[in-house]
């Protein structure tokens, strides 16, 4: 383990001897490309190298504790190293999940698709609020979010809205969104006052580069058409709306928010390359799961993840079994707590794994 970490801290040094030079620096995507680098290994530097300095002063105090002290002295030289020992166990628990093989995804901008699924105009409505839920949390991130293409209902809420978020590590945080998403409420339709549950689903997909998915032009039937619905005569006067089929995988992406064209295909094209992607992903995720599953597993997005009990403003996620009474804050994009509790679980599983042999 010390051997993998002293060859991470002499490849940080490196990096920033090269992000230094004029020839790396001229060259703007090799420059990103080593900033990111740099970036992603930082803390693993900052942590190791705090580590040794606590080892060092462990071996100082004990060296200091073999000489003929007076008391007080040999009192303080004694706590000092018994926080320090303290300190080296918090840094080998540290050190051991920073160096957990990395999800090759975490740090990328996600797509994500909320549909409204069981239960009609208030899936429709919840699946609203899953969408206000997420832009609000992105807010709080510092990340930008911007909608791709929404299918709204003409009681404001959404049958399916797709949206983008970019930003740092988008995808590390929400990849564990992606299932069924059940609330349990009155809804406000309903006369009788009685608790109606339904269902909405959430698919979050890493956007995937033209580097990292390959999809050729003899692949792609495009469809041009006029689009329909709301946006005024211009729309449905010009052939903008534009069709992609992926022809190996069946993938279909159907889109006309723009008025351009050209504006059509390309978000069509990136919610493709996500989806083609996506699928790619799924299918080594299923080879894997049959060997052992996670429990906060991104692989079967049919599962039952969550739900939200408005009568107890209840929120309890399923698969690590968390149930926390902050359901108008979490709605309101406060969902630290349940992100943090996702990453911790998932992180304790792969050391288990690690450590078993896996």
């Amino acid at each position: 383990m010390y051997d993998q970490l002293q060859s991470i801290e002499d490849r940080y040094e490196e990096l920033g001897e090269l992000l230094s030079d004029p020839a790396v620096i001229s060259d703007t995507k090799r420059f990103l490309q080593l900033s990111k680098e740099e970036a992603s290994t930082r803390e693993t530097v900052e942590v190791y190298r705090r580590y040794k300095q606590v080892v060092q002063g462990i071996k100082d105090a004990e060296e200091l504790l073999g000489e003929n002290l007076d008391p007080d002295m040999a009192e303080l030289a004694k706590e000092e190293l018994s926080d320090l020992k303290k300190e080296k166990e918090e840094l080998e628990e540290q050190i051991k999940i920073l160096l957990l093989p990395k999800d090759p995804n975490d740090d990328k901008n996600i797509i994500m698709e909320i549909r409204g699924a069981a239960g009609g105009d208030e899936a429709a409505l919840f699946a609203g609020d899953l969408f206000n839920m997420y832009q609000k949390y992105a807010e709080s991130q510092g990340w930008k979010t911007e909608v791709m293409d929404a299918n709204v209902t003409g009681i404001g809420g959404y049958k399916e809205v797709i949206m983008m978020i970019t930003g740092d590590n988008v995808y590390s945080k929400l990849k564990y969104e992606s299932g069924a998403h059940r609330v349990q409420r009155v809804p406000s339709t309903e006369s009788q006052g009685r608790i109606h549950t339904s269902t909405a689903t959430v698919v979050v997909m890493p956007e995937a580069e033209e580097v990292e998915i390959d999809i050729e032009d003899k692949d792609i039937r495009t469809d041009i058409y006029h689009a329909s619905g709301a946006g005024g005569q211009h729309v449905n006067k010009t052939a903008s709306a534009v069709r992609l089929t992926h022809l190996p995988t069946g993938i279909v992406v159907a889109m006309q928010d723009e008025r351009s064209q050209l504006k059509n295909r390309e978000k069509a094209m990136k919610i493709l390359r996500a989806r083609v992607y996506d699928q790619i992903q799924q299918e080594a995720q299923s080879a894997y799961d049959s060997e052992r599953k996670s429990a906060v597993g991104t692989g079967d997005r049919s599962e039952r993840i969550r739900t939200y009990n408005f009568p107890q403003n209840r929120v309890t996620d399923h698969r690590i079994g968390l149930t926390i009474q902050k359901l108008d804050q979490i709605l309101a994009g406060k969902m630290d707590e349940i992100i943090d509790a996702l990453i911790i679980y998932d992180q304790t599983e792969k050391l288990a794994e690690m450590q078993n042999g896996y």
